[in-house]
């Protein structure tokens, strides 16, 4: 019987577990596919956000534009949100929520 030698399967052992570990460092690393693919999350939300402020910054410079030019306007905001009325007229305000949720902690 010829003696065989065993370098063959440590060297394909040792090869295997290189192979291992870069396989685990690519997927699992600090800069592997998941990081990869939580940063490509963390970008679509951000700009989601960008894209809904954008269109808030739209909305608020045409409504600063009407408060600018348009009287009706003034009127409208200044009714709404400041609870103002013109002479004789009354305001009256109501409660966002029902008495019995009010009253519960």
């Amino acid at each position: 019987m010829v003696a065989r030698s065993r370098w063959p399967r440590v060297v394909l052992a040792l090869v295997g577990l290189a192979l291992l570990a870069l396989v685990v460092h690519t997927v699992f690393g600090e800069h592997g596919y998941l990081a990869l693919r939580r940063q490509r999350q963390i970008l679509e939300h951000l700009e989601k956000e960008i894209l809904r402020l954008e269109e808030e910054n739209r909305r608020l410079a045409a409504e600063i534009e009407a408060l600018k030019k348009d009287p009706r306007e003034i009127e409208r905001v200044a009714r709404e949100q400041l609870k103002m009325a013109r002479p004789g007229e009354k305001v009256v305000t109501l409660p966002d929520k029902p008495p019995d949720e009010q009253k519960k902690p």
